[in-house]
């Protein structure tokens, strides 16, 4: 990567506007299944209509997010980030207007989701491209906030707009949002310096003729099982299984959820000062799996255990994200960096998108300690494939 040399107060307003529009995108992306209700008393809907309305924006996202990344490594940041926001946010507001065909709205849905995918290369690459290797890992977990940030806000916004004013005009809120980032990122994001081409080729050649990406996005995608299974089982499993009253089960995991933010940071401030992305994200690993199998014995014979486990696997199951997307982007080279950060966040979307569903499969009504246990293979199989001697070797930092 190229080491800029930027004012403070330029980079630290760089990586508050890829915040901004990385909580804009999760307002939008998670924070449509708090629409499903209102949507089903309005239109009609059945179930299974509403879960392909819903699932509509991860499908765009998936289907375009190393397009994306390319687009941003040949154009630059700023004309990418403003632009995908900018009409995601427009298809939201059109959506919002009138009432449309399932068809359409799933259409607009779909489109919305490819659009806000830009966000995901764009915002990590101008914070990477602004900030030096020594404070990379941090300015990463500041951006990687985003995710819990977008999704309290929409779980404090949308269910009641759309019990005021309809679940059409809830979709104002996050398209409005969408809108005004896209302008704010347009005016005042400045693009960081773009490498030379190698050679003089006007081609750098791609890093993925060899196996360190590849073992990168693999591992990542590996660690994302523990943090679905949590993030996705862990309600019905309190309310259910410990008899947790609804209430109590979402305050616990709203308050771990905010741990889960702050472990993220910590991650980063750590890979700073180590060196590396790669050694804390290995131990991390190792981690992941220590708490699995802990939380899969406390369901089995020491109930006492299962809420301190919970708590400790819903921090550490999350805060190797941004180490996993920083050191794609420094192994790819800045050259590569948006299509690396593209492959690592569809590898990731694909595991978060078939964990909940195969791992019901598993607990079936009640075996809950076979599924944690099994979830605690895929860490164990990600600490073989981290390649760390590759960053070593490669002089990423």
């Amino acid at each position: 990567m190229v080491e800029p040399a930027a004012p403070a107060c330029r980079r630290w307003l760089v990586l508050g506007l890829g915040l901004a529009a990385q909580t804009a995108s999760c307002a939008f992306l998670y924070g449509l299944p708090f629409l499903a209700p209102a949507m089903r008393a309005a239109e009609g809907f059945s179930l299974a209509t509403v879960g392909a309305v819903v699932a509509a924006p991860s499908a765009g996202l998936l289907l375009t997010l190393i397009a994306w990344g390319a687009v941003t490594d040949r154009y630059g940041e700023r004309i990418v980030m403003a632009a995908g926001l900018g009409v995601s946010g427009l298809l939201l507001g059109f959506a919002s207007v009138g009432s449309h065909p399932v068809g359409l709205l799933l259409g607009l849905f779909l489109l919305a989701g490819a659009s806000t995918a830009s966000v995901n290369a764009a915002s990590g690459r101008v914070v990477l491209g602004w900030f030096t290797a020594a404070e990379r890992g941090l300015a990463m977990g500041v951006r990687q906030t985003a995710q819990p940030l977008g999704v309290g806000l929409a779980a404090l916004t949308l269910p009641a707009l759309a019990e005021q004013w309809g679940f059409r005009a809830a979709l104002l809120l996050p398209a409005g949002l969408a809108v005004l980032v896209s302008v704010l990122v347009a005016a005042l994001v400045i693009d960081p310096p773009r490498p030379e081409p190698e050679s003089g080729t006007g081609r750098s050649a791609s890093p993925y003729r060899e196996a360190t990406l590849w073992r990168l996005h693999g591992a990542s995608a590996l660690l994302v099982v523990p943090q679905f299974a949590i993030s996705a089982f862990a309600p019905v499993y309190l309310v259910a299984v410990r008899d947790w009253s609804p209430q109590a089960a979402g305050w616990f995991l709203a308050v771990v959820q905010g741990l889960g933010a702050a472990g993220r940071l910590a991650a980063g401030y750590w890979s700073d000062r180590a060196g590396s992305r790669l050694r804390p994200m290995r131990l991390l690993a190792v981690a992941s799996a220590a708490v699995m199998s802990l939380l899969a014995l406390g369901d089995a014979s020491l109930p006492w255990l299962v809420p301190l486990a919970l708590a400790l696997a819903a921090v550490i199951t999350v805060s190797d994200n941004g180490l996993g997307f920083t050191a794609s982007a420094e192994l790819a080279g800045a050259s590569w960096a948006g299509r690396a950060m593209g492959a690592q966040n569809t590898a990731q979307n694909l595991a978060a998108a078939l964990t909940p569903p195969l791992l019901g499969l598993v607990i079936g009504e009640s075996r809950y300690a076979l599924a944690f246990a099994l979830v605690a293979a895929f860490p164990v199989l990600a600490v073989r494939l981290v390649p760390v001697r590759s960053e070593s070797s490669s002089g990423a930092q």
